[in-house]
């Protein structure tokens, strides 16, 4: 008698979107619309509204008519050199960073743009849902730059870029600066922002007289650009991947850190006149009967009177009016 087969473990399934979204066609929203244009079919079936399963590993799914290869999610450490575009395709032709990857790979998205002329580190990856989660800035990620601007600029300079400047889009302003060192008519900075918007601090920079003249990116996070050379890239290291998991983990109840909008300047204005009121000095109506913060008694309690204490029968006679003298 033969033994019986041994239990076969269910098939995983996932949401339709996801997997899509797994295979490098997009992020989920994008991966909703593809299944929403009736594009998509499972085992040969179009499927046009969301929230349908698929099993990877037994169903077949294609996309327009071809198939879909379930790609296993990788993550990518760029130092991305100056001339390339970080865009997937460029109507004039100019180069690209996906240009520096093998064209038969699974599709590819950077976390955040740097411009044109900023070169250093860029996390690209396979993984779509993850790529807009480190761009936004509600999970304040900290990215770390190396400038070389024009000029010596001061600590008053750096308190400005730090309080923020009123732009388009809103306020900007720097997490961080400091001096590293100086070289002839210009100075090497190193500056922490908690979010990327475009050329921001090219614009900030620029807004104090200082003109940036070379940018590079050099930290993402936890993350170092290290010794990769320009234009070459590694796949990030596992311990590496799990303190970007671990921030956005920690960040998700935080608050956003957008730019503030052009129209809350009132409102900074506001509160810092509340600030100077909340610290002028007591008026004298309030200092008569307030507690000391050391002994807890009161202020005047703890003075002795000056005037002296008239008792008995002297104090009936303090009350008559006094003899006149002999004329």
């Amino acid at each position: 008698m033969s033994k019986p087969d041994p239990e076969v473990p269910p098939v995983p399934s996932m949401r339709l979107q996801r997997y899509l979204a797994q295979c490098g066609l997009g992020s989920r929203r994008e991966c909703e619309e593809l299944i929403e244009q009736g594009r998509v079919e499972i085992d040969g079936v179009t499927v046009d509204k969301l929230g349908s399963n698929v099993k990877p590993t037994i169903q077949t799914v294609t996309l327009d008519g071809e198939n879909l290869k379930f790609e296993r999610k990788r993550y990518y450490l760029l130092n991305k050199p100056p001339g390339f575009l970080c865009t997937a395709k460029d109507p004039q032709g100019r180069r690209t960073i996906f240009d520096l990857f093998p064209p038969e790979g699974p599709r590819l998205f950077c976390v955040g743009r740097l411009d044109e002329a900023t070169t250093g580190l860029l996390i690209v990856t396979n993984d779509g849902d993850l790529s807009q989660k480190l761009a936004h800035p509600k999970h304040r990620i900290h990215r770390l730059y190396k400038a070389q601007v024009a000029g010596h600029p001061d600590r008053e300079v750096f308190n400005q870029l730090k309080e923020g400047h009123y732009f388009t889009e809103g306020k900007f302003k720097v997490h961080d600066i400091r001096p590293i060192k100086k070289q002839g008519q210009s100075t090497w900075v190193e500056i922490t922002m908690t979010e990327g918007q475009n050329r921001e601090i090219r614009r900030l920079l620029a807004r104090t007289g200082h003109k940036v003249m070379k940018l590079e990116r050099i930290g993402f996070g936890p993350i170092r650009i290290g010794r990769v050379p320009i234009g070459q890239f590694r796949e990030l290291r596992r311990e590496e991947l799990g303190k970007l998991f671990e921030i956005l983990e920690r960040n998700k109840a935080g608050g956003s850190t957008s730019p503030k909008k052009a129209g809350s300047r009132n409102a900074d204005k506001k509160n810092a006149d509340r600030k100077k009121m909340g610290s002028k000095a007591p008026s004298s109506k309030n200092v008569r009967g307030k507690k000391s913060a050391t002994s807890g008694k009161s202020k005047s309690a703890g003075k002795k009177s000056t005037k002296k204490k008239v008792v008995g029968r002297n104090a009936r006679n303090a009350k008559k009016k006094p003899r006149r003298g002999k004329r």
